[in-house]
């Protein structure tokens, strides 16, 4: 039989790594520095700066690129969880 901790798990991320994150949420003033914010407490080091914001047509919603320096795979889920968790966002690709 064999043991879970026997099972490796297997990614096709190099780690570590520049992550591109792609969140997208309702259009609301503040959305984008609420997204750093919730990067921050996982990455201190996350740099605003980064985040690349687009417009939907009808300005309803607004899709940002945010790309983390990340460490590992279990810091990667972190920071999607965090993200998913946000009132705000409605996918994080």
């Amino acid at each position: 039989m064999n043991d879970k901790k026997d099972i490796k798990k297997t990614t096709l991320i190099q780690f570590p790594c520049k992550f591109p994150i792609k969140i997208i949420g309702l259009m609301q003033d503040g959305f984008a520095q609420d997204i750093a914010h919730v990067i921050k407490k996982i990455d201190a080091t996350f740099d605003e700066g980064c985040i690349e914001m687009k417009p939907s047509s009808k300005n309803h919603y607004i899709s940002l690129t945010v790309t983390v320096f990340v460490y590992n795979q279990e810091q990667l889920d972190n920071i999607y969880r965090a993200l998913s968790g946000h009132s705000l966002v409605k996918f994080v690709l």
